[in-house]
């Protein structure tokens, strides 16, 4: 059994869970199955990490409650297979988890090389509003691919995939 695995069995048994700095706090109106108690146990820790918010204010389990609810959506109000709704839900929260986490750069200096501008070379704001970061505009497809990356690495670390991307086998 996983974190998440042992959250959802903590969850349907009638218990609540929260962090109390590196403890897990319980509260259920009758004792838990000794092998949820077991489970949670066993995933202290990772429990906890998906429980705490991470930079951008969200837990772990809020990017999978997000990922989970817009695939529902998308299966269901949008006609599409289950991996379909999973891999668009994935690539949905790619998104939000850019603009969840902004990278910003001195002015005048570009984020991915490191080069400052010059006359004859410039470095443009990618992003929006006051998030952004300074690229020259060769540099921008590999700084973008490198935090595509990062977003796809930090759901994955949450254990936030499209079946078959995590190297589960639900088949």
């Amino acid at each position: 059994m996983s974190a998440v695995e042992a959250l959802k069995a903590a969850r349907a048994a009638g218990v609540e869970l929260a962090v109390d700095g590196d403890h897990l706090a319980l509260k259920a109106a009758s004792a838990p199955p000794a092998a949820v108690l077991d489970a949670l146990s066993r995933h202290k820790a990772e429990i906890v990490m998906l429980l705490r918010p991470g930079r951008d204010g969200w837990s772990a389990e809020d990017w999978r409650a997000r990922f989970d609810e817009r695939a529902g959506f998308l299966e269901h109000d949008g006609s599409l297979s289950a991996i379909d709704a999973e891999v668009r839900a994935f690539e949905y929260c790619i998104v939000e988890w850019l603009n969840a986490n902004p990278v910003q750069s001195l002015t005048g200096r570009c984020a991915w090389c490191g080069k400052v501008e010059t006359r004859s070379v410039k470095v443009v704001p990618f992003g929006a509003g006051e998030h952004h970061a300074w690229l020259h505009a060769y540099c921008w497809p590999a700084w973008h691919h490198s935090r595509m990356t990062e977003a796809a690495m930090a759901l994955r670390t949450m254990g936030i995939a499209p079946r078959g991307f995590l190297g589960d086998h639900d088949d």
